[in-house]
């Protein structure tokens, strides 16, 4: 369907309260890939939770529990109850962190790297899909600008800022 027919009729009362502007649009984009997301790696029995967890533990394995608290902003009790989640699935073991007993360090279980590897092509399929649209070099430029937006919000890099609501 064209965005021309989706709108409606030009002009009348109607017109004046259509959706428009750029923060629509990534709310109403984002809304709809975040959606998508969760159902394609729902086969894996992960959330998009679970995978932010595991690609920040796969990136920096041996990781605090504390370490990921204050990178996703959060106290680190929430952190607690999000790797609870991952050890029940088997996915992320806790090991006593060896200089600092009262610690522990993350990793990446067999199946966490399974889950991970797998990712890597639901993600590019999930990208490709919603980018479908756009050409690279197109999907480029707006990558750019969304970073450049995001930097000027202040949100942490390659961190959801979902973590923050309690029902994650």
């Amino acid at each position: 369907m064209t965005r021309e027919r989706q709108a409606g009729p030009e002009g009348g009362a109607a017109s004046q309260f259509r959706p428009r502007g750029t923060a629509f649009l990534l709310a109403q984009v984002g809304a709809h890939a975040a959606a998508r997301f969760a159902e394609r790696i729902s086969v894996l029995g992960v959330v998009p939770a679970d995978v932010g967890l595991l690609r920040m533990i796969a990136m920096q394995p041996g990781r605090s529990q504390q370490s990921l608290a204050g990178e996703l902003g959060v106290v680190p009790s929430r952190v607690v109850t999000l790797i609870d989640g991952l050890e029940r699935k088997k996915l992320v073991e806790r090991r006593r962190n060896p200089q600092d007993r009262r610690n522990y360090a993350l990793y990446l279980t067999d199946d966490g790297m399974r889950v991970m590897a797998e990712m890597r092509e639901l993600g590019s399929a999930h990208e490709d899909e919603i980018c479908a649209a756009l050409d690279r070099t197109q999907r480029e430029q707006l990558a750019g600008l969304l970073e450049a937006v995001a930097a000027q919000q202040g949100l942490a890099y390659g961190v959801h800022p979902g973590y923050r609501q309690p029902s994650l």
